[in-house]
């Protein structure tokens, strides 16, 4: 049987179609057909292909005899690449070999092995399965594909796991996405190398001793990637090779963003931009949830409908005129009153399963006497996103709005009843395309500004995420997580694992989404004057500072920053400190952004990452590189306070019944005392305190003081830390006057990037690069010649050099070569 698609109008797909002998007869009577791309043959069962995207990247794709593979990649945007390799045939097995790989393929069985051409094994399959399977009417198969790996070989990726795992071996996860576990199938080895399994159904993840396998229930064929990277940072540059590269993203959104379940008027809104401007604490994003479309039967209008918002254009230009940018909520779904819900209606690209919001009344539990009649559109249409576009530019994006937040992209599947997957979409069943509806969605939001306007660069904050979606200028955050010490210890190995399968941009919401329990025998809206909750929220706050969006954000306690008291209090003033610590350091994360994009970097970094020779990097799943300077140890347990359980999930976690027992206070607490905690600092480099310049040894765990106001944070030896002047949002001060902050130790390279900030002239060429050098054997600093232009650069600046030692001299650069001896 074929599996066939109506591919029409399908952008960026690869499109495979193959047809493979299964006599194994060909010219010369060889046993496999070789190209300028690849190598094929046929076992007893089995069609095997092997194809190379490049000397690092091979596709491995295994159907059964006698049948057609058609595949459209909906992640993978390359094509076939001609690659230099040889062929020898010795009995049953080709060895195929690269410049760095070989790879040794059973013509028997098709099992393959990869090593590294010094023969070194890097991994070995174990077996692929094919089981016929009845796709809603299409007969297809269920396919699984196994590996063997190493006993104490740690892997990473999958995407946002909570958890709380760094390593996922001895794993067994369903991989559906939902609320708030997003899964990529993809990992990698501390070995260098990344498997990608290139497919979108419901997919089994199982790691057991004696195989690793991915099984998922929809399949023409088996289809994975390898990637050979030689570490981790090559195979996420391969992952990117293949999926999409990441934009540059605006200046802005680095700052600090305020956000709340919600703000019921633009009154509200705008108080609050005004709120931080009075205070002097910087902020550059406020965040509009939903309901300023009304109603539940109004639901994601994409329209400023509500009464409470009676003028939007004047809301956007009065947070504009405070320098600050607002974001909106949009979702995947429409209420049966708006017009893009009328119109995709007749057309037939609605889906009919139970999402959210289930009731048009906003009680709860759910009054299904009045049913929402919300229903979730068919992403994967592109003529659905061209309507979805069309009422989001008309309504929203023409009056000005910065960003989207892009909310339920993955999406909200409520019933998950199993003939909801029979459910009819453009490309064939809801069940066969299921785990890429967050890369449809998301992708139709940023193809269709990116056609709009080159003026303001997109941006999108999303709840889900799939491979490749790092192309398409979106931030996912780890959605409605608990407020518990336990939810903010997971966060950061699932930030870290979803950094691993090449989307470097993570975020969570700090102090936790549900925190309706430390409200609970605290007088109404004032759980912020709660030192349970306040405790966990400086600690979740600090964390943020350190991720790529620094987003306050959550349900039931209010967040900004007066709602926790005022300057001279311990937790008034540790917020204040760390969001100013944030913007000091905006051109060292703006930089390390370029990085990123132009070098296939990452934000957040695991240990081993840059210190694999360190096993004991391997498993710590409480401490990560921001940047390939700063070593964040955030503390992840109460010190001051009782941790409190809390167990919620996305639906009872909106009953807001209050309990009359008082709850626990702990009311007594002196958030002015000092407290230790552990750190581990690796070996292979020196590592310097950044509150005090204290330099340690790495390959060591020191115990830390800190109290409320601070958290373990260190620099490695050998780095350049440009930090930014002081401001209340990102853009108000030119970067002429910068301290450069020099960690010795090793020698030490850093570019400082720059551009105008919020448009796509750096596609053109307009930006500009200082690269400068440490020299650590002569204490030089060699700034050298800036390379590039655009317009507004800055021509002439200082830069104010320390060392940790105190010593200090000021540079007037002007954009030639400069030397600094200490």
């Amino acid at each position: 049987m074929t599996t066939r698609m109506n591919f029409k109008k399908i952008k960026s797909f690869v499109f495979t179609v193959t047809l493979v002998s299964v006599t194994g007869q060909y010219a010369n009577a060889q046993s496999y057909k070789k190209t300028d791309t690849e190598v094929s043959f046929s076992t007893t069962d089995m069609n095997v292909e092997v194809k190379f995207y490049g000397p690092h990247i091979i596709r491995i794709i295994k159907y059964p005899a006698r049948k057609l593979f058609v595949k459209n990649s909906l992640s993978v945007i390359k094509n076939e690449q001609k690659t230099k390799f040889s062929v020898t045939e010795n009995k049953d097995i080709l060895l195929i070999k690269t410049n760095d790989l070989q790879v040794s393929v059973n013509t028997k069985n098709g099992e393959i092995a990869y090593t590294t051409v010094s023969g070194k094994q890097l991994l070995k399959e174990k077996g692929s399965d094919f089981k016929p399977f009845n796709d809603a009417g299409q007969p297809t198969y269920s396919v699984t594909q196994s590996f063997q790996l190493e006993e104490e070989e740690p892997i990473y990726g999958l995407g946002i796991l909570q958890n709380g795992k760094l390593s996922q071996r001895n794993q067994d996860i369903r991989m559906v996405q939902n609320n708030t576990w997003d899964f990529v199938p993809f990992f990698q080895s501390v070995k260098g190398y990344g498997i990608f399994w290139d497919n979108y159904s419901p997919t089994q993840f199982t790691d057991k001793p004696d195989k690793t396998s991915f099984s998922s229930e929809v399949g023409a064929g088996v289809d994975y990637y390898f990637i050979y990277g030689k570490n981790a940072d090559g195979v996420i540059a391969g992952m990117r090779n293949l999926t999409g590269n990441v934009p540059m993203i605006p200046l802005w959104t680095y700052g600090f963003w305020q956000s709340k379940e919600r703000y019921k008027s633009q009154d509200e809104i705008v108080d609050v931009v005004k709120k931080y401007r009075d205070l002097k604490v910087p902020l550059d994003g406020i965040i509009q949830d939903w309901q300023y479309w009304e109603n539940n039967y109004q639901w994601n209008a994409m329209d400023f409908i509500s009464p409470d918002f009676p003028d939007a254009k004047k809301m956007i230009n009065d947070i504009h005129g405070m320098n600050a940018h607002l974001s909106v909520s949009i979702w995947s779904s429409f209420g049966p009153m708006t017009n893009p819900y009328r119109e995709m209606d007749t057309k037939g690209m609605l889906f009919n399963f139970k999402t959210w919001p289930e009731s048009g009344r906003e009680v709860w539990p759910p009054d299904m006497n009045y049913p929402s009649g919300v229903r979730v559109y068919d992403a994967y249409n592109p003529e659905a996103r061209d309507i979805y576009w069309k009422y989001l530019n008309k309504g929203v994006f023409s009056l000005g709005v910065d960003s989207w937040w892009m909310d339920s992209t993955e999406p909200d599947h409520l019933s998950q009843k199993p003939e909801d997957l029979d459910t009819k979409t453009y490309l064939g069943s809801f069940r066969k395309v299921r785990n890429a509806y967050p890369l449809m969605t998301v992708g139709g939001v940023y193809d269709h500004q990116r056609a709009t306007t080159s003026d303001k660069r997109v941006f999108i904050l999303t709840r889900s995420a799939f491979a490749g979606q790092q192309r398409y200028g979106a931030n996912t955050w780890s959605g409605d997580v608990n407020s518990s010490w336990e939810s903010l210890r997971n966060q950061v190995p699932a930030g870290l694992n979803f950094t691993l399968t090449g989307n470097p941009n993570f975020n969570s919401d700090i102090g936790g989404f549900f925190a309706g329990t430390y409200k609970k025998g605290w007088n109404e809206s004032s759980g912020s004057k709660n030192p349970m909750f306040q405790e966990l929220y400086v600690r979740w706050l600090q964390y943020g500072t350190f991720t790529p969006m620094m987003r306050s954000h959550g349900t039931d306690v209010p967040r900004e920053i007066y709602q926790f008291g005022k300057k001279g209090e311990p937790i008034y003033d540790a917020v204040e400190k760390f969001i100013r610590l944030r913007y000091s350091l905006l051109p060292y994360i703006y930089s390390v952004s370029w990085d990123v994009s132009k070098n296939q970097s990452s934000f957040m970094r695991l240990l081993a990452m840059d210190f694999s020779a360190d096993k004991k990097t391997w498993n710590i799943n409480n401490e990560y590189m921001f940047g390939k300077s700063f070593l964040v140890a955030p503390v992840l347990n109460a010190q001051y306070t009782p941790e409190k359980l809390v167990k919620t999930n996305e639906q009872d976690g909106w009953d807001k019944k209050e309990e009359t027992k008082k709850g626990s206070s702990a009311s007594d607490v002196d958030f002015t005392q000092n407290k230790t905690v552990k750190v581990y600092l690796p070996s292979g480099s020196v590592w310097f305190d950044y509150w005090t310049n204290a330099k340690h040894n790495g390959g060591q765990e020191i115990e830390k003081t800190v109290n409320i106001q601070s958290i373990p944070l260190y620099v490695k030896g050998g780095s350049i830390i440009p930090l930014g002047p002081d401001v209340q949002y990102a853009t108000e001060k030119k970067w002429d006057n910068l301290t450069l902050k020099i960690y010795p130790g090793s020698d030490a390279d850093f570019v400082l990037y720059e551009d105008e900030f919020d448009n796509y002239n750096y596609e053109k060429g307009n930006y500009t690069e200082i690269p400068m050098h440490w020299n650590d054997k002569s204490q030089t600093l060699t700034i050298n010649a800036r390379k590039g232009k655009y317009k507004g650069m800055i021509d002439k600046r200082n830069f104010i050099i320390i060392l940790p030692d105190g010593q200090q001299k000021m540079v007037n650069y002007s954009g030639k070569n400069s030397k600094v001896m200490f």
